[in-house]
């Protein structure tokens, strides 16, 4: 991520366009660059957003899977924006005529490890997304060849780490059948 010495409140975040197609989190109100998902990790990032859209369907959930497009306000002058996010339809309702963020917590959250965002993700995403009580947060490392499913327990995350064939065990997608392998290879 590029960072920008530009200090921003939350209001000038949301109508900030510098003409480009750059996508920018806010950060204590400075603006970083989002590098766009490349290789294996975009790959990823396409194979959950199926998986997970063909499970919202299978079972005629009222949700909707999005890929790096949404927001959330996580502190006063701080918003990230996860490679995918699950929300309800009210909620993507909300944000269908304004700038996508939201306010209230989505349903999960997954972030893929790159080399530059292994303490970013692992460590400050996880606190600030457990202050913002998001239920569920998977965090897929190519990396470490593993994928953590963290689960918001009074206010904390407790963490199950799956590798190779192991079945994840989502709390949010019960009937979910992917193994670790499986997502980490993107196929």
């Amino acid at each position: 991520m590029t960072q920008t010495k530009q200090q921003l409140t939350f209001e000038e975040y949301l109508s900030y366009d510098d003409g480009t197609d750059v996508r920018y989190e806010l950060v204590d109100g400075e603006l970083y660059a989002m590098t766009p998902a490349m290789g294996k990790h975009g790959t990823i990032a396409v194979f959950l957003l199926i998986q997970l859209y063909l499970e919202i369907q299978r079972r005629s959930l009222d949700w909707q899977v999005r890929l790096n497009d949404v927001g959330m306000r996580t502190a006063e002058r701080r918003v990230r924006i996860p490679d995918l996010c699950v929300m309800t339809l009210e909620q993507a309702q909300a944000i269908e005529n304004v700038a996508a963020i939201l306010i209230t917590p989505p349903l999960l959250i997954a972030e893929i490890i790159s080399p530059e965002s292994v303490r970013r993700d692992y460590r400050t995403k996880r606190t600030e997304y457990a202050a913002l009580a998001i239920p569920e947060y998977w965090i897929v490392d190519p990396l470490e060849q593993k994928i953590s499913i963290l689960q918001l327990e009074e206010g904390f995350y407790d963490v199950c780490e799956f590798t190779g064939q192991e079945r994840i065990v989502s709390p949010t997608f019960t009937e979910l059948t992917l193994t670790a392998d499986q997502i980490l290879r993107g196929v």
